[in-house]
């Protein structure tokens, strides 16, 4: 008999017994439990860390967020660890300037002892040597057609870089903790407009009753109204949800532990307007030069000019004295006691020894098989790329800096015309809400309204903390967030 085939969705059935059967679903108590598969705990890994203590009552400021994520996120220490390792390196490039000097101390010691006879006579010789060296040497590479300045300069434009990715990290994290704390806002006031909405709904639901009541309703309009109110519940426990999202992920962005309790600072309102921003070519010219990348990639530039200079001079000579200097002492012990008559007497000798010598030349490069030659060629096309990759970086830069301000642009118009949007959804609600409860209005002139107020409420809360996002990103985009 064939075996059946079992479709793809049912791969797990693998650990099902092959009686299973497709026709008729097993029953529950027949069912093969799902295996669980988890680790064991390790008390190793800890809790969660510490972090820094917060004031439970007290309303945090976007500022104050901003400083609580420079000292918690992992990412500005990464940074700074990054820089600080530029530096290392640049003080590295820098000490092949100054001479080297290295000392070595030897010391030997020897013991021996010999037993012989001779013509019945016994004799015992012990011998002891020690030795003790010290050798003090002086290296100093005194001219190399600036090899070591132009190593130097470029390991001092690959520090620059580490500061400019440090001051780059600061603003990323400037501008992720802004728009987590504006999209936390906006999540909480979606909120708390969805508890107006929902007030609204349900004080239309009593009216539609009411004039069910008074025999001027109808039982469409009160199930009507009844599932307006119905929905206006689930959209705030929707947006009441993704207000607690929302400050998850702001927890998350400052470095602050998901179980954390924070309050917020509400932000004050004030008018957006278009005329505010500058023009979009001003806005290039001021920023360009200033963004992190582009600077960034400016200061590789030129550290690849200096690494093509650098591997120009290691093909020509170099100038540079040595000197040594060196201390010997050494002592030889030698005893000798005859089985009979008096003993010999001992031998001691000792001896010192100071020597130096200073020496001056010159090394020139012959033959290496081209790979000094391989190498400046390679640094000639880094520089190459280098510069190609600053030209890039400028015009994405200023790519990003008009997308940016196009959309801060869209942004600030559309919020001015989601705020008249809002004026005018709530004067016709106010007017149909009226009517409908002195029993002149229509049920589905209500309703609409009602729903246009809701959706206008959204899109102005949206279009508000979309507009405030922008500035903050066109801010970033500038080189100047905060």
């Amino acid at each position: 008999m064939p075996k059946a085939i079992l479709p793809k969705t049912m791969w797990i059935s693998a650990l099902v017994p092959a009686t299973f059967a497709l026709a008729s679903p097993p029953r529950p108590s027949d069912q093969v439990p799902i295996p669980r598969i988890i680790l064991p705990a390790d008390p190793r890994v800890g809790p969660l860390p510490a972090g820094i203590e917060i004031d439970p009552a007290h309303a945090y400021t976007l500022p104050e967020l901003i400083d609580l994520a420079q000292h918690l996120n992992p990412e500005t220490r990464v940074a700074w660890d990054e820089a600080r390792e530029t530096l290392e390196a640049e003080g590295i490039a820098k000490s092949a300037f100054l001479p080297r000097l290295s000392a070595a101390v030897i010391t030997t010691y020897a013991n021996g002892s010999t037993d012989s006879s001779v013509f019945g006579v016994g004799l015992t010789q012990r011998d002891s040597t020690g030795a003790a060296a010290a050798v003090v040497s002086l290296q100093w590479l005194l001219f190399d057609f600036g090899e070591r300045s132009a190593s130097s300069a470029a390991a001092g434009e690959r520090h620059r870089i580490g500061d400019i990715r440090f001051t780059a990290a600061h603003q990323r994290l400037i501008h992720e903790v802004t728009l987590a704390y504006y999209a936390c806002l906006a999540a909480r006031a979606r909120a708390e407009q969805t508890s107006l909405s929902l007030a609204d709904a349900q004080d239309i639901a009593r009216a539609a009753q009411a004039r069910y009541a008074k025999g001027i309703g109808t039982v469409m309009e009160v199930d009507q109204a009844r599932q307006a109110s119905a929905q206006a519940r689930l959209v705030q426990v929707q947006a009441d949800g993704a207000a607690a999202d929302a400050l998850l992920t702001l927890l998350a962005a400052i470095g602050l532990s998901p179980l954390q309790q924070v309050m917020l600072a509400e932000l004050p309102h004030r008018p957006l307007s278009p005329v505010l921003i500058e023009r979009v070519d001003q806005v290039v010219a001021t920023a360009l030069s200033r963004r992190p990348d582009v600077q960034a990639a400016y200061a590789a530039t030129q550290a690849s000019i200096d690494d093509v200079r650098a591997a120009t001079a290691a093909r020509r000579p170099k100038l540079f004295v040595a000197a040594t200097g060196s201390y010997a002492d050494t002592t030889l012990g030698l005893t000798a006691i005859p089985a009979v008559g008096d003993a010999l007497p001992a031998l001691n000798l000792g001896g010192r020894h100071w020597g130096a010598t200073v020496m001056g030349g010159i090394s020139v490069p012959l033959y290496d098989g081209g790979v000094r030659r391989a190498a400046e060629a390679g640094a000639r096309a880094k520089a190459d790329a280098a510069d190609a990759t600053l030209d890039r970086v400028k015009i994405e830069a200023a790519r990003q800096i008009a997308a940016a301000h196009n959309q801060l642009v869209t942004s600030l118009a559309a919020a001015e015309a989601a705020d008249a949007l809002l004026k005018a959804a709530e004067t016709t609600f106010a007017a149909a809400a009226a009517a409908y409860r002195a029993g002149v209005g229509a049920a589905p002139e209500v309703l609409t309204a009602e729903r246009q107020l809701i959706e206008a409420r959204a899109v102005a809360t949206d279009a508000r903390f979309a507009a405030l996002s922008a500035a903050a990103t066109l801010a970033l985009a500038s080189g100047a967030p905060g």
